[in-house]
């Protein structure tokens, strides 16, 4: 059942998802060469309680068992590396993808960042972060109340074929609110037309998960961290959205202290 948020849960959602931005932002920040994941989750669990009056609590820590503050994955890991003893080097890329709640709602969101800067791509994986990136973009662009909720997911899946790129099928964005994972799912893929219609109070999940190679993808032994099968780099963009009566509103305004987006978007 998908719910729709009225003006006062609209407006605890804008608190809660600016929260979860500036709360990945600041993990984004300490990611540099040397530094291990289990390092930034540590970071995170003691930033978590810096947030609004302190009562801020992830969203990730104990979901279903999971272990971490916060999902980091890196390279060819697609989504939910659990952190631990890893050392980032230059030239990895790195997904981090926070959730949280505070006052009862939910924000989630994803940002996928290069180690060392963007000086450190490859020409490759500059294009999969631009293709990744503008899908995203793309689809917040589109929605608005009265379409089909695969005209959204087409747009992300064209977006990313055109770019040379690949979409994973077997995870997808998701509504959200009270809840970390509510109705409907939104794949990154599909023919337009399809699926329920948006309405205003909406509020969604936005999360183009994409393959520089195939997108093939296998789980690992340890239950959680998801890998393409090719080996080759992966990207994760996410924002939490909703759906107003004049298009879509960003709930976490990360892109606000992202300095990379002008080096590795440019063509």
């Amino acid at each position: 059942m998908i719910s729709l948020k009225t003006p006062d849960e609209m407006a605890a959602m804008r608190v809660a998802g600016r929260l979860m931005a500036d709360f990945l932002n600041a993990c984004c920040a300490q990611v540099r060469p040397g530094v291990t994941t289990g390092e930034i989750d540590t970071f995170a669990r003691a930033y978590l309680g810096t947030l609004g009056d302190g009562t801020a609590v992830s969203g990730c820590l104990g979901y279903h068992g999971y272990p971490g503050a916060l999902c980091i994955s890196v390279n060819e890991e697609v989504i939910h590396g659990i952190p631990g003893s890893r050392v980032l080097q230059r030239g990895d890329l790195v997904s981090l993808d926070v959730c949280g709640f505070y006052h009862g709602f939910c924000g989630d969101n994803t940002r996928t960042l290069v180690v060392g800067g963007p000086e450190a791509l490859t020409p490759d994986t500059r294009r999969l972060l631009r293709v990744t990136r503008h899908s995203l973009e793309a689809a917040v662009k589109a929605i608005r109340p009265g379409i089909r909720l695969s005209d959204v997911s087409h747009v992300i899946e064209k977006i990313c074929l055109d770019g040379g790129c690949t979409v994973v099928r077997e995870f997808t964005g998701h509504g959200l609110g009270r809840n970390l994972h509510e109705d409907p799912p939104v794949p990154n893929y599909g023919k337009p037309g399809r699926g329920p219609y948006l309405h205003e109070g909406m509020t969604l999940a936005i999360e183009p998960m994409v393959c520089l190679g195939k997108p093939a993808i296998r789980t690992r032994a340890d239950g959680w961290t998801v890998e393409a099968r090719d080996g080759r780099p992966s990207a994760h963009f996410e924002y939490t959205v909703a759906v107003l009566r004049e298009g879509a509103e960003i709930l976490t305004p990360w892109y606000e202290a992202d300095p990379w987006s002008e080096s590795w978007m440019a063509e």
